[in-house]
């Protein structure tokens, strides 16, 4: 593998470490600014919906200005963002820095992923964007499992402020190693090229499949998250550390893929990784529904994660074969749709919990990922993006 991939990696490293990092202190947000959870649960949907409406952008400007310049400039929006974040007096301060956040990981992302699948052909790219996602699965890990700690003894500003200094000087360390690598050749995409790129990824059809599928995954498994901590108050768990380690057992689950897929996809194929993946996420969010002690519902995570990224893995490979002079188009399309899902889903968890309750809610979200396994298996096809060049 390309040793530019370290440099990718670290970049998505440093942008996950925020990704998720108030949801293990949004009890102590809503305190303090005296709010529900439910509002404080808001900062993950404006996170998210800011993250999504932003890619359609991030991505042309990617494609036909660089893809390694934008990313630095977003990692340092980033940073920016949470210590702003950190000094914020009133609710709306703070969830306006959290928007800024969305901007600046908008910027982290599918850029990554793109450069990955610039970097390595199609029949390597899977494992070389597990590896890519390592880096962000470690900062997941390490976003929220050090959210919590910091929390219980800086509280929730000192979890942004730290946060936010830690991805600024990350920026400049991925500046440097960016400088040294072959990605900052200047990019061979026109306006006229990026257009015929729309129409390429649209003719696909698989293009339809992969931005649902991810909506839908976006909406039943991240948009769980931010009601982890209040469950566990709920139990009587109310250590912002122990919601920090609860979170984190997604990102375990995501490192364990990274650690498996170059073993599994040979033998279950693309398939049976969406097939089971899917599966696995939604056993593991019925299981959450029973209101298991913290320890199982870590092991939960864990296994979730796993699965989560078997099938998100997967589609990922699909999203970037829609087309080859707009790729990153079609890979920030993708995130587009997949934090949408995670716009509606926090809403959608609020809703369900208030009025069905959480026993329903949770397990129609399970059901759903099932049946929605089986549904990419069936529909997905591999072929070549229109564009690519002839052979």
């Amino acid at each position: 593998m390309p040793p530019a991939l370290n440099i990718i990696a670290l970049a998505t490293f440093s942008a996950a470490l925020s990704a998720r990092a108030l949801d293990p202190v949004l009890p102590h947000v809503a305190e303090d600014f005296s709010v529900s959870i439910a509002t404080a649960a808001s900062f993950a949907a404006a996170f998210a919906f800011t993250f999504a409406i932003i890619q359609p952008v991030l991505g042309a400007f990617a494609d036909i200005f660089g893809k390694a310049r934008l990313m630095i400039v977003a990692l340092t929006l980033l940073g920016f963002a949470n210590i702003l974040g950190a000094m914020a007096t009133s609710f709306p301060l703070l969830f306006a820095s959290r928007i800024l956040a969305g901007i600046g990981s908008g910027g982290v992302f599918p850029i990554a992923l793109g450069l990955t699948s610039d970097l390595v052909g199609a029949e390597k790219r899977q494992v070389a964007i597990g590896r890519t996602l390592a880096g962000a699965m470690t900062g997941n890990l390490l976003g929220a499992t050090v959210s919590g700690l910091i929390g219980d003894f800086l509280g929730w500003r000192g979890v942004l402020a730290v946060l936010g200094a830690i991805v600024v000087l990350a920026s400049i360390v991925v500046a440097i190693g960016f400088r040294g690598a072959a990605l900052t050749r200047p990019p061979r995409t026109s306006l006229s090229a990026l257009k015929q790129g729309y129409r390429t990824i649209f003719t696909n059809p698989n293009a339809y499949i992969c931005y649902s599928a991810v909506f839908i995954e976006g909406c039943c498994v991240l948009g769980l998250f931010p009601f982890i901590a209040s469950f566990l108050f709920d139990l009587g768990q109310t250590s912002l550390s122990i919601a920090g380690v609860v979170i984190a057992g997604f990102a375990v689950g995501g490192l364990f893929y990274t650690m498996t897929v170059s073993r599994l996809l040979p033998v279950i194929g693309v398939n049976g990784m969406i097939i089971g993946g899917a599966a696995l996420v939604g056993v593991q969010l019925m299981a959450v529904a029973l209101g298991l002690e913290w320890r199982l519902q870590l092991l939960n995570l864990v296994f979730m994660g796993w699965g989560f990224y078997m099938i998100h893995g997967s589609l990922q490979v699909f999203a970037s074969e829609l087309s080859a002079e707009a790729r990153a188009t079609a890979l920030s399309l993708h995130a587009f749709f997949f934090f949408m899902g995670q716009t509606v889903g926090p809403i959608a968890y609020g809703f369900g919990i208030q009025h069905a309750g959480k026993v329903p809610t949770l397990l129609t979200a399970g059901a759903i990922m099932i049946v929605l396994g089986f549904v990419c298996a069936r529909l997905l096809r591999q072929t070549r993006p229109a564009d690519a060049p002839s052979t």
